[in-house]
């Protein structure tokens, strides 16, 4: 097993226990993260009814970057707050996806909370 392997399998693991803790509801739909090594996505997802209510990624930046970094993560994270908003979302759970709350990842959720989302 190559290193990545391991980290990716860490992830994972670690995923799992975050999703048995926390779930999203129509009342309050579940904010979750991925990121990848050019882009970062960002779902809010109504868990009991299996729907995507409102989601934003780097790529609706339309800058056409090859790499995200902090400023774009929290500006992605202040886009998704604004369509949530728009759909009457206020609250969230936030699910980071297994990825430490650092850098990108807290960039993206202190965007959404300057955007007006409670979590």
């Amino acid at each position: 097993m190559g290193r990545l392997d391991k980290k990716l399998a860490r992830r994972i693991k670690i995923k799992k226990s975050i999703r048995r803790k926390v779930s999203g509801t129509s009342d309050r739909p579940r904010l979750s993260v991925f990121r990848s090594n050019r882009s970062i996505y960002a779902q809010i997802i109504d868990d009991v009814a299996g729907v995507t209510l409102a989601s934003a990624s780097s790529l609706s930046l339309g800058e056409g970057i090859k790499s995200i970094n902090v400023e774009k993560a929290k500006e992605v994270g202040k886009i998704l707050a604004k369509s949530a908003a728009d759909k009457g979302i206020d609250s969230v759970v936030f699910d980071r996806n297994g990825y430490l709350y650092h850098g990108k990842i807290q960039a993206l959720a202190e965007g959404a909370r300057e955007g007006g989302l409670k979590f």
